[in-house]
């Protein structure tokens, strides 16, 4: 059990921008979600769903503007949208506490995991190289949480020879980007994806 939460690991810190609101209830237990805004080194921000127990949150301050630090795993769910499936990501506390200032480090990830979709090199207007992967963490219970991360450069060159089933290890930070999605001729809206940029990248070998 103990490998399965260092296959999947989280930190965040940043600044509750929403209510709190119930997700769901598993066996009389409350889980409630919520938004945090977390700062990138480009001043720009990050807008992360949370998904906490209630039981953890007695002695937390959950006021809007509050500074907290999350501890945990990405997780990943499906959910009927506008009639088709998606993917949808949250940060699932394992521990949340109220923080006095940010840290430099505000925003870790990392996992431990299998390449499970054949990844999709691309490059951007601007010349930028880009790989898409969609990585598989064990979680208990077998189940498993579907990742999408993102790969820049030369990360971007060497992930995209991946092969599926390929057991990789990646750290970075978890994003959020907006983008358009085009329902018909007259109808388009806007979506947020939720994503890990890498930073650093290994193929392990299980010989």
């Amino acid at each position: 059990m103990q490998n399965l939460f260092l296959s999947n690991k989280a930190y965040i810190e940043g600044k509750i921008v929403s209510p709190l609101t119930l997700s769901h209830e598993i066996f009389g237990e409350r889980f409630l979600t919520f938004m945090i805004e977390v700062p990138r080194l480009s001043e720009t921000v990050d807008v992360l769903p949370v998904t906490v127990s209630e039981r953890l949150l007695t002695n937390v301050n959950t006021s809007i503007g509050t500074l907290v630090s999350v501890d945990g795993q990405i997780r990943s769910y499906n959910r009927v949208i506008d009639g088709s499936s998606r993917l949808l990501l949250t940060l699932f506390a394992r521990d949340i506490k109220e923080i006095e200032t940010l840290s430099d480090s505000p925003n870790v990830i990392s996992l431990d995991g299998y390449v499970c979709k054949a990844p999709v090199y691309r490059t951007t207007p601007f010349g930028r190289e880009i790989t898409d992967i969609l990585i598989a963490v064990n979680r208990a219970y077998n189940k498993s949480d579907y990742i999408p991360a993102i790969a820049w450069g030369r990360n971007a060159r060497f992930s995209s020879q991946f092969e599926v089933g390929t057991h990789i290890r990646l750290w970075g930070r978890m994003q959020s980007r907006e983008y358009e999605k085009k329902l018909s001729e007259d109808n388009v809206i806007k979506r947020t994806a939720y994503e890990v940029s890498i930073s650093k990248l290994e193929k392990v070998s299980d010989e």
